[in-house]
């Protein structure tokens, strides 16, 4: 069986009565009573703007008024004191004073900063003004209460058309700001002070501006708990703590609709919390993922990096590797040569030593054929053997022209073969350089081959010869590379 302690009891809304109005007048066309509502309502607004203008005049005449009669009197008052001449400024500073702070009052309030401090001292000043006043006759107030009387009637007039435009300006705020501004009514104070008092109490501890509201959150809490005090075994006071939120909350300023609320409005922030820690969560969890593919692409980069540099180092030790082999080679090639060259020195100074030891038998030849001249009879064959010698001479003497000719052949051959070895190895070094690729690199070679000989056309060097310098390639292979050194050459290649 559902209770009313299970089921709180909420208070209906209560909507002001709005009065309808039926009219059959067509779309577009004011009716006569709307004209009539219309006209109403611009009279009153004309009504209420003479009412101000005749409340601003005549409270502008009571302050001439009273500050007019007021400051005669508390001349003769200050001269009678002892103020001397500051007794004609006097009343005049008494009564700005109070112009000031009333003024600065009203101005604050349309601020929306009221001081109430600014109000008290401008009550203290008038009442001061009016006991001014009051002794300033020739009578004590005492003795003369009738002129005590009409010396406070105009500054009293004056204060109290402060609090009226004070009121009014207030209202005028609250208004457009939205807020209700009513007190506890006065009836209320006089019927039921006690209740009035406690009204009066909770609407200033709750924050409650409105009176009519105060009664209705009173009425409505009083409802509930008669109705969960019938629907609850042993009292409200029994009901579960749920049920009792509205008059735990009451001091508060919760309504009882707001109290109820409560609960469920801690399980739904209840509920967004999690929902918040959970998305915190999974958005924590998504950073991490993120900064880990991070970390791993920045891994892979450095990893691709180390890879290139390790292949541009390779590349470059290689290259530098090939320079020095080639250096190498260049060298032991020169020194080759240079031994070619010493070798050929020698058999060359050979041969011109036996062409000389030739020349000298020759001459030994020669002398012993004039001997063998003169000897004509007895030495006959001594002379035919002595021709014969003279023959062989002459023969052995051209064999050493031959070998010192060809000797100096030789030389001149390993002086060119070591030149051309240099500039094979300079050619090779600049190709380094400029790093070629093999193939320009043996077209080169084939145009400085070809340029050896001194001519310049493709029969210059045979396709084998290209074949065994070019370390066994192809025909065809030796074929292009000799096409492109003739087109080399006849660039202006020289080696």
């Amino acid at each position: 069986m559902t209770t009313f302690a299970d089921t709180p009891y909420t208070p209906p809304a209560v909507e002001p009565a709005v009065p309808r109005t039926v009219s059959s007048a067509r779309p577009g066309v004011a009716s006569p009573v709307a004209r009539v509502a219309g006209t109403g309502r611009k009279r009153s607004a004309d009504t209420l703007r003479l009412l101000g203008l005749l409340a601003a005049v005549g409270g502008a005449v009571l302050a001439g008024i009273g500050f007019t009669g007021s400051y005669t009197a508390l001349v003769k008052l200050g001269f009678d004191h002892g103020f001397g001449t500051f007794a004609y400024v006097f009343p005049i500073g008494v009564d700005a004073g109070i112009l000031v702070l009333l003024a600065l009052d009203l101005i604050m309030i349309r601020r929306g900063t009221p001081w109430a401090g600014a109000r008290l001292v401008a009550h203290l000043l008038t009442g001061a003004t009016i006991v001014f006043n009051a002794n300033a006759g020739d009578l004590p107030p005492a003795q003369d209460p009738v002129g005590a009387a009409m010396h406070a009637v105009v500054p009293v007039l004056f204060i109290v058309s402060a609090e009226c435009a004070r009121r009014l300006i207030i209202k005028a705020a609250d208004l457009a700001a939205g807020r209700e501004s009513e007190g506890v009514p006065v009836s209320r104070w006089i019927l039921a002070p006690r209740s009035a008092f406690a009204m009066y109490r909770q609407m200033r501890l709750r924050g409650i501006t409105s009176y009519s509201t105060a009664v209705q959150m009173e009425k409505d809490l009083l409802v509930y708990r008669e109705m969960l005090d019938r629907d609850t075994q042993g009292g409200w006071q029994k009901a579960s703590t749920e049920a009792r939120l509205p008059m735990t909350m009451a001091k508060y300023g919760l309504t009882v609709a707001q109290a109820l609320a409560l609960p469920q409005a801690a399980a739904e922030e209840a509920r967004l919390r999690a929902e918040a820690a959970e998305a915190a969560a999974l958005d924590a969890e998504t950073r991490a993922e993120q900064r880990k593919a991070a970390a791993e692409e920045a891994r892979l980069r450095a990893a691709g990096r180390v890879a290139v540099t390790r292949h541009e180092v390779d590349a470059e030790a290689g290259m530098a590797a090939a320079v020095a082999d080639a250096r190498t080679r260049a060298a032991l090639q020169e020194s080759a040569a240079l031994d070619a060259a010493d070798t050929a020195e020698a058999d060359a100074r050979r041969a011109t030593a036996e062409r000389t030891a030739a020349e000298d038998r020759e001459a030994a030849a020669e002398a012993a054929a004039r001997a063998l001249a003169t000897e004509n009879t007895a030495l006959e064959a001594r002379a035919k053997a002595a021709e014969i010698d003279a023959r062989r001479a002459d023969t052995e003497k051209r064999a050493a022209k031959d070998r010192e000719a060809a000797a100096e052949a030789d030389a001149r051959a390993a002086v060119a073969r070591a030149r051309a070895l240099a500039e094979e190895n300079t050619a090779l070094e600049t190709e380094a350089l400029i790093k070629l690729t093999p193939s320009e690199r043996a077209a080169r070679k084939v145009a400085r081959m070809i340029l050896a000989t001194g001519r310049n056309d493709a029969d210059a060097v045979p396709l084998a010869e290209i074949t065994d310098a070019l370390g066994e390639v192809s025909p065809s292979t030796a074929s292009a590379r000799r096409k492109e050194a003739i087109a080399l050459i006849a660039a202006g290649y020289t080696g």
